[in-house]
């Protein structure tokens, strides 16, 4: 195996898909002028298209992601002091957000060759300053939401369910976001359903949606999603499922290419997967087998230079924040070993043609030396 590091002739996948629906979302946003009005029919319109999607009582739009993550730990009523549990393996703003409440985040790991967090592990992390439990579905993985829920119900904790990556997912026919006490997505550009930027909080407990309005409503909105960007994530959800089920079916092509390498490990099992059990598939996730985390990147710079959009994965939170940021619980040592090992490909493929995720899959197994 060899790269270059040298990208300039790769073609990926294009994203987002400017397909008719968009143009004439567009369009309709020129003629009408609501592009530029505070108010219009396209937020109320997203929320009632979330509202039946999700099957929840309140949805909140707001600027991003990572601003539904801080008004979800708003809304569980973190303050300066609490103890918030993640995963030591996560989105860095998660943490980020934990901090700006002036609150601390108490790290457990990950499930072994998973990208979740191991809910085995937090028992041990709980204690009289916990307020909150954060846990991620990441790179198509799905964290264990109803577990983490039942321990989180006894203890008397708010549970977030961070499914930023995981628009579309379902599990054992619930959609994802919605067995946490409060759910979270985004619509950053490079998401499943994409405005450019953008977010979504969404629960079923009255109580926990006034407390978002509270913060969030000061004469006007303080995190508002606009008009124009409701107006193509109206129309990216109208194809929402159509659309996971095609990058269902890609994704379950590339891994069979791709069983014959010894070297690449799924995180996810897609034997698993099912018509009311799939996920959002916005990443693929890969476990590196070889010899060091090195190799690990010299592989995804020679996946990319032959043009497949493979990168590795997140940085360990324990590893990129100093120990005074954080309390860990026990060892990390799956954590540590995603920071090394974890790859994600990038979703756009799995929209493309059969054959041509079968050629990406094939460059990719040949870079291995086993085909």
């Amino acid at each position: 195996m060899s790269a270059s590091g040298d990208n300039s002739a790769a073609q990926f996948p294009p994203w987002p898909i400017t397909d008719d629906a968009i143009r004439r979302a567009m369009e309709a946003l020129l003629a009408d002028g609501s592009w530029g009005r505070y108010h219009g029919p396209h937020c109320e319109q997203l929320i009632a298209g979330l509202q039946t999607a999700c099957n929840v009582e309140h949805v909140h739009l707001c600027s991003s992601g990572t601003t539904a993550v801080e008004l979800a730990l708003r809304a569980a009523g973190v303050k300066p002091d609490d103890e918030v549990i993640l995963a030591a393996y996560d989105y860095k703003a998660n943490f980020v957000n934990v901090l700006t409440l002036q609150a601390q985040p108490v790290l457990i790991d990950t499930q072994p060759d998973r990208p979740v967090m191991d809910a085995d592990r937090i028992e041990a992390a709980i204690t009289e300053k916990t307020k909150a439990i954060l846990c991620s579905h990441l790179h198509g993985c799905f964290a264990p939401i109803e577990k983490i829920r039942s321990i989180a119900d006894a203890h008397q904790l708010t549970v977030i369910e961070d499914a930023c990556q995981m628009s579309g997912g379902l599990i054992n026919g619930r959609p994802s976001g919605t067995i946490g006490h409060l759910g979270t997505f985004s619509f950053g550009g490079s998401k499943l359903l994409t405005a450019g930027r953008g977010g979504a909080v969404i629960t079923s407990d009255a109580v926990l949606a006034q407390r978002i309005k509270v913060h969030t409503h000061r004469g006007n909105d303080a995190y508002p999603l606009s008009e124009m960007q409701a107006a193509v994530l109206n129309v990216q959800l109208q194809q929402l499922a159509d659309r996971t089920a095609q990058r269902q079916q890609a994704a379950l092509q590339f891994l069979d290419v791709l069983s014959r390498a010894p070297d690449l490990l799924p995180a996810c099992d897609p034997h698993t997967w099912s018509s009311t059990h799939r996920p959002g598939l916005y990443k693929l996730a890969l476990i590196w087998q070889g010899p060091a985390a090195d190799n690990r990147d010299t592989f995804c710079r020679a996946a990319r230079s032959a043009s497949v959009a493979l990168d590795p994965g997140f940085a360990a939170l324990h590893r990129i924040h100093a120990q005074r940021r954080f309390r860990a619980v026990g060892e990390l040592r799956f954590a540590e070993q995603l920071h090394d090992r974890l790859m994600i490909l990038h979703h756009p493929l799995l929209l493309r043609p059969h054959d041509e995720v079968g050629a990406a899959a094939t460059r990719l197994l040949g870079l291995t030396g086993d085909d």
